[in-house]
């Protein structure tokens, strides 16, 4: 999924600016010194604590790393992969769809098999598929970010409503909080990329609430986007922009302005992945905030909630280093490592055991990584990027009055067709 700071890297935060930096000189691979780590992250703003922390629990060990952004990395990693000269642990993104992600690079044998390591059993089944390649593991996903409705506490109060619990009653909620003069959702579908969240919010129940096996069946072109209960999402999409659940003009309102009326109470809430959290709390610093599922069904039992892997690391299947390498990607993957790592990056720790302090707003997303009912982020698991292009798009249109829900799919199934 796209978010404005990145392409395909959904979650992976901080990737800024194309810069690099780094603790020593080039973190090229070359070296055999079993106390050196050579290390190449996109996550600037963030590694660089990380390997203050590693080095400082690891005396006499020594972390040549470089930071660069995600389009030069990418252009990059497979080359030096290629001719031998990556660094010994490395960003990979999970899933598929971008040069540094986990399949592209794990098909040709370009990182370890990290199946074994201690880690791995404890990654919740949502996340499981995003990491492995043919059965096996080979990314260590730190941190993540779900998709849910954010409520503005205060706002709620003031309307004297509470979060609905169930389809019927997100209907009723919508309706009531329109007759107050306060919104219940702002959405600033302006950029495009925030069409798809309110969308697969409901996809992920409605889709895969029955039917954990789809993007298998997609892949085997057993199923459809058309012949699914996308149909159904899309409809109930609809069907809440029609109960008013949103503000007037949605197509007219950024992103940025879509922050703003949530925080302020002009809306009691966002439909919103958690990173918005921290950006509402900034604008409104008085106010608390919840996220929770966003109904689908009248039956909440089967609530499913997406939730993406952002971009983890791979060891070099080359590296002279495996020990140290190892050690690296088991320090990122403990309670101390993603502390830091998701302390400074605004998200989710992976494993849910090693969540402490994380924020309250986001007890019942942990709740529902504990209790596997989350999914990736449905284009994590698409063949190309065409897909999501046209989805984004296409509800854009959907909108304004320029196409349907059936034109839409059935333009997303002819491009997850033409493959990869």
């Amino acid at each position: 999924m796209k978010r404005p700071a990145s392409v395909a890297a959904a979650t992976a935060a901080a990737v800024v600016a194309l810069a690099a930096c780094s603790s020593g000189t080039n973190a090229g691979s070359g070296g055999t010194d079993a106390k050196t780590l050579t290390l190449a992250s996109v996550d600037q703003g963030s590694i660089e604590d990380v390997v203050k922390a590693f080095e400082a629990a690891n005396p006499g060990v020594k972390v040549r790393y470089t930071t660069s952004g995600a389009d030069q990395y990418q252009q990059q990693i497979r080359t030096q992969l290629a001719s031998g000269t990556a660094p010994d642990v490395m960003t990979v993104w999970p899933g598929n769809g971008n040069p540094g992600a986990t399949y592209v690079l794990a098909k040709p044998g370009y990182l370890l098999d990290l199946s074994d390591q201690p880690w791995v059993a404890k990654l919740p089944a949502g996340l499981k598929g995003v990491t492995q390649f043919q059965g096996k593991t080979y990314n260590a996903v730190f941190g993540l970010n779900g998709i849910g409705a954010v409520y503005n506490q205060q706002a709620l109060d003031q309307a004297q409503l509470k979060p609905p619990t169930t389809w019927t009653e997100l209907l009723t909620f919508c309706r009531a909080a329109a007759g107050k003069g306060t919104p219940a959702f702002a959405l600033g579908i302006q950029d495009n990329w925030v069409t798809q969240l309110a969308l697969y919010a409901l996809v992920a129940t409605l889709v895969y609430g029955p039917d954990r096996d789809f993007d298998t069946k997609m892949q085997s072109g057993s199923a459809t986007f058309a012949q699914s209960p996308w149909t159904t999402a899309m409809a109930k999409y609809q069907e809440m922009n029609g109960a008013a659940c949103f503000q007037k003009n949605p197509l007219g309102t950024s992103y940025e302005a879509s922050q703003e009326l949530a925080a302020s109470g002009k809306t009691l809430g966002i439909i919103q992945g958690n990173w918005v959290v921290a950006l509402l709390k900034g604008k409104n610093p008085a106010a608390s905030f919840v996220l929770k599922a966003l109904p689908a069904t009248d039956t909440p039992a089967t609530f499913v909630m997406p939730a993406a892997a952002g971009a983890g690391y791979g060891v070099n299947a080359k590296t002279k280093n495996k020990e140290l390498a190892l050690k690296f990607v088991s320090y990122i993957m403990s309670p101390e490592g993603m502390k830091v790592f998701n302390g400074k990056q605004g998200s989710l720790p992976a494993i849910p055991d090693n969540g402490s302090g994380a924020d309250p707003a986001f007890t019942e997303l942990t709740t529902f990584l504990k209790d596997n009912r989350t999914v990736p982020f449905m284009d994590q698991l698409w063949p190309n990027a065409k897909v999501q292009q046209t989805m984004l798009s296409g509800l854009q249109e959907i909108f304004s009055g320029q196409s349907t829900p059936d034109k839409v799919l059935a333009a997303m199934d002819a491009d997850y067709k033409a493959g990869a």
